[in-house]
């Protein structure tokens, strides 16, 4: 092969630098994109989220990490971006939270109902998980 004459030697590196710069770039993410994220992702991992108060720490993170992951997808963020970023830019929940606040709202629920049958139901369960 025969060496490749400085100027277009030059030329091709800087057109390689271009396109890692242009990769790094953030490009803005419409309100459709998240509209999308709620109304087809979340619905899937959020069912039956009041039972996950139950589930272990491991499992709590493995759905978080998969979350920020379809996130990072949905932006096509670059790796630098930290989850916390993109939680906060898109002004969504983390996993844990939503835990918690359906807990809550399932609790107040128990105790307004007026079917004596379901306060055992708010009574702690003292068995041990294995």
């Amino acid at each position: 092969m025969f060496p490749l004459p400085k100027i277009k030697k030059t030329n091709r590196l800087k057109n390689k630098r271009d396109q890692q710069v242009d990769r790094n770039k953030i490009p803005s993410i419409s309100t459709k994109q998240i509209t999308n994220y709620k109304a087809a992702v979340k619905p899937i991992w959020s069912y039956g989220i009041e039972l996950w108060s139950c589930a272990s720490i491991s499992n709590i993170v493995i759905m978080q990490r998969s979350k920020s992951t379809i996130l990072r997808a949905i932006a096509i963020t670059p790796r630098d971006v930290t989850s916390h970023t993109l939680h906060t830019d898109f002004n969504i929940s983390y996993v844990n939270d939503v835990i918690h606040e359906r807990i809550n709202k399932y609790h107040k629920k128990l105790e307004a109902h007026r079917n004596p049958v379901l306060q055992p139901l708010l009574q702690p369960i003292n068995s041990r998980r294995l």
